[in-house]
């Protein structure tokens, strides 16, 4: 980290609080670090947020960018054809464009998820051709995903600018 960084730190976020059923559990998690993820790439400089800070070439803007990829395709049935494309933003997106479209895929995600009430039911929305895993699979799921990669997420924003928490 460069010596002129100034270190941000925001006020921790607890885990949510939610009802006691299954979905508004797995759900209520998932809207947790999926907020959380926003708020790590929201606000993040050019052009560090689309810079690779390790060998593997991951960056903050990239990983927001295939969140939203997934989002799409597990909820509401789009096709990817490219996941390894999903990790690059386009350089004419700016920070506040992916951070749009994934709240926007968020949002939708959430409409289809509103009328599933029965966890070992399946997606309304899977993907043509694929069998369609149950709702409480795709919650655990993205659960999975969006947790692995805001980690990810914590790390890159700090070495951008040396914001931390959630």
């Amino acid at each position: 980290m460069p010596g002129t960084t100034r270190r941000t730190r925001r006020r921790d976020t607890p885990p949510p609080r939610t009802g006691g059923g299954e979905i508004e559990v797995l759900r209520g998690f998932l809207d947790y670090l999926r907020t959380s993820m926003a708020a790590k790439v929201d606000g993040a400089p050019e052009p560090q947020v689309r810079t690779a800070a390790v060998p593997s070439g991951t960056n903050l803007l990239g990983l927001l960018n295939h969140l939203t990829s997934v989002e799409r395709s597990m909820f509401l049935g789009e096709a990817v054809t490219d996941w390894n494309a999903t990790f690059r933003a386009a350089p004419s997106d700016s920070v506040a464009d992916v951070v749009a479209r994934y709240r926007d895929a968020v949002e939708r995600a959430n409409e289809v998820l509103d009328g599933c009430t029965d966890p070992a039911a399946p997606v309304p929305r899977a993907r043509a051709g694929r069998p369609a895993p149950s709702t409480r699979w795709a919650l655990t799921h993205m659960i999975e995903e969006t947790g692995r990669h805001a980690g990810h997420a914590d790390i890159l924003r700090e070495l951008i600018d040396g914001s931390t928490g959630r």
